[in-house]
C-alpha cells in the first residue's frame, strides 16, 4: 500500500502573532509512505529536491535515520495505536525551501502523520494529529494552517491540545513572499530572542494582535499598517537578515504597502500590500538586496485556503 500528501508551505508570526498566527501559501511539499515487502529493512528515507529554489545541497545535512523529524512523526502515530514503524519507503519531494521560514520541516512532519494515518486506516481524528505535530514541532503556528489552510490564529494549551479559529484573509490584500539565497536556521534565530520581556512590549504586542484581528475582519488597510509592527522578535532578529531594515525603510514610500514582516523567523520577507504597484514593490526587494550581493525568488501569491490533503491511496 502506497499513500501520498501534499502539504502547504506556511508563513508564521506575521508581525505580532509570534507563536500563534500562521497561513497557508501555494508551494508545496509531497511526502509518500509506502509499505515495502522486504522484511528487516525498516524505515528508509529519502529526500529530492523538485524546484530550482530547493537546492539538493541544503537536503543533505537532514536526517535520514531514526532522528528524523519524519520518523519521529510517523513513530509517535504507530506508538499511539500500540504498534512500532515496520518495513515502510518514506520519499519526500521538497519544493518549500529549507530554513526560509516557510514552513519547510511542519510541512514534512504533517505530511508524514497524515500519509501514515490513511495508511492505519486513519486511527487518529485531525485534533489529534493536530496535537501530535505541535508536540514534535514545539508550536502550531506552522502546524495549524499546514493542516487547515487558510489564516489560523492557534494556541497550544497546557494539556496538548490545540485551540485555533481561521480567520479570512481580505482578498484585496497581496501577499509577496521575498526568498533570498541564504538559510537561517530557526534554532539560530530562537538563539536571539530574550527569555523575558519588558512589560511594555508584552503590551505592545497585545494591542497589536487585537488590530491585525479587527484589521483582517473589516478590512481595514490602514488599522492593518499599525497591526504589523512587533516588538517580541523582529527587533533581534533584524541583525540576522542583511537588508531587512533597508528593505523596510525603502517602502515606506509605498501608500499602499501595509507592511513588511519576516516569514517565520526568516530568512524569507513576507510583504503584504493592495494589489497594485507590485512590480515596483518587488523591484526595490531586489534591488536592495542585489546591493548587500544578495540574490532572491520573489512571488505574489494568494493564500491557499486549502490545508494538507490525501493525493494518492493505492493498495
Amino acid at each position: 500500500m502506497k499513500v501520498s500528501v501534499k502539504v502547504p508551505a506556511t508563513t508564521a508570526n506575521i508581525g505580532p502573532g509570534f507563536d500563534c498566527l500562521g497561513l497557508a501559501l501555494p508551494i508545496y511539499n509531497t511526502v509518500t509512505i509506502e509499505e515495502t515487502v522486504l522484511p528487516g529493512t525498516g524505515v528508509e528515507i529519502n529526500v529530492f529536491a523538485d524546484s530550482d529554489i530547493v537546492e539538493q545541497s541544503s537536503l543533505e545535512h537532514i536526517p535520514l535515520d531514526n532522528n528524523s523529524i519524519v520518523y519521529k512523526a510517523v513513530e509517535l502515530l504507530y506508538n499511539m495505536i500500540g504498534q512500532s514503524p515496520a518495513e515502510l519507503r518514506i520519499n519526500i519531494h521538497s519544493n518549500i525551501p529549507i530554513a526560509r521560514g516557510l514552513g519547510s520541516s511542519s510541512s514534512v512532519i504533517v505530511g508524514a502523520l497524515y500519509a501514515a494515518n490513511e495508511l492505519l486506516g486513519r486511527p487518529a481524528d485531525d485534533l489529534a494529529l493536530l496535537s501530535i505535530a505541535c508536540e514534535i514541532e514545539g508550536h502550531p503556528d506552522n502546524i495549524t494552517p499546514a493542516i487547515v489552510g487558510g489564516l489560523v490564529l492557534s494556541s497550544q494549551e497546557d494539556d496538548g491540545s490545540v485551540v485555533y479559529r481561521k480567520l479570512v484573509w481580505p482578498e484585496d490584500w497581496a501577499l509577496t513572499i521575498c526568498i533570498p539565497d541564504f538559510e537561517l536556521p530557526t534554532d539560530i534565530a530562537r538563539s536571539v530572542l530574550p527569555a523575558d520581556v519588558p512589560i511594555k512590549d508584552a503590551i505592545f504586542n497585545a494591542k497589536r494582535l487585537g488590530m491585525f484581528i479587527q484589521a483582517v475582519n473589516t478590512k481595514d488597510s490602514e488599522l492593518m499598517k499599525f497591526a504589523l509592527q512587533d516588538r517580541l522578535h523582529q527587533p533581534y532578529r533584524m541583525k540576522l537578515v542583511p537588508g531587512l531594515s533597508s528593505i523596510i525603510e525603502n517602502l515606506k514610500h509605498f501608500d499602499n504597502v501595509l507592511g513588511c514582516v519576516l516569514s517565520g523567523a526568516g530568512s524569507s520577507i513576507l510583504i503584504i500590500s493592495e494589489k497594485s504597484n507590485l512590480d515596483k514593490i518587488r523591484n526595490v526587494v531586489k534591488e536592495t538586496w542585489a546591493e548587500q550581493n544578495i540574490k532572491c525568488e520573489i512571488r505574489t501569491l494568494p493564500i491557499e485556503n486549502n490545508g494538507v490533503q490525501i493525493i494518492n491511496n493505492e493498495d
